[in-house]
């Protein structure tokens, strides 16, 4: 009858365990003990996981979550996006001249003298289409082109086409653009002008010469026309 009574030493060392691990859980402080046990375990048999998933894991389980997500829509995007792409051959490429050793430097000294050359875009386009962003330089081209139009009609249906090629959130090749462009656009889509996706394409402009710029210069696509041209000149 006393063994079964006697709790005397449980409370002193579960304060004792509790003053000195800074707030154990009382089911490790009563793991030896035979008395109670069942109540003292079902009481606090929740804490140490709340205590665990809420403080120690809530928040990287939550950034690992977003980021898988993004990684997987990365890829399902480049999935369309290649399957689109390799349907596209070179004809469809710019007609352009075989660039000079000298033109193809010319390239790294600003982004608008490699943007204002056709052989330049092809080479730049090629390089975008590695990284999956090829959507920028057609898009960038479709809104030239665009520019050059005079026809009411047409106008509005090469209107039409770039949208919903490029700024439609439907579409695979849609293009980065924020919130204030794309109010923008959906205001002068209306009633189209050649000049309706001006802000759109200053910004992908922007956004390629900032980004992807930088990459082409230091890729392998760019180094070999470099060494090529150049050896061919020596060879001369």
């Amino acid at each position: 009858m006393t063994d079964v009574l006697y709790t005397g030493p449980i409370p002193a060392e579960r304060g004792g365990e509790l003053a000195m691990g800074g707030g154990r859980s009382e089911t490790s402080a009563l793991s030896g003990t035979g008395g109670g046990r069942g109540m003292t375990t079902t009481h606090n048999s929740q804490r140490p996981n709340a205590c665990c998933f809420c403080w120690c894991c809530c928040c990287s389980c939550s950034c690992l979550t977003v980021r898988n997500e993004e990684e997987r829509r990365r890829r399902r995007r480049r999935r369309r996006i290649s399957q689109d792409t390799k349907m596209e051959t070179i004809p469809n490429c710019e007609a352009c001249t075989k660039p000079s050793v000298e033109e193809i430097r010319l390239w790294s000294q600003s982004f608008d003298k490699l943007m204002k050359n056709p052989a330049g875009r092809n080479v730049f386009r090629e390089f975008l289409r590695t990284e999956y962003s090829e959507e920028n330089m057609l898009f960038w081209l479709a809104c030239e082109d665009l520019k050059q139009e005079i026809n009411k009609s047409a106008v509005e249906e090469k209107a039409r086409s770039i949208y919903e090629d490029y700024i439609s959130i439907l579409s695979p090749k849609e293009v980065s653009l924020d919130a204030r462009v794309r109010e923008v656009i959906n205001k002068k889509i209306q009633d189209p002008t050649p000049h309706v996706f001006e802000d759109a394409q200053l910004q992908i402009y922007t956004l390629m010469h900032r980004d992807s710029y930088p990459r082409f210069l230091s890729s392998s696509i760019y180094r070999s026309l470099i060494h090529g041209g150049s050896r061919t000149s020596s060879e001369s």
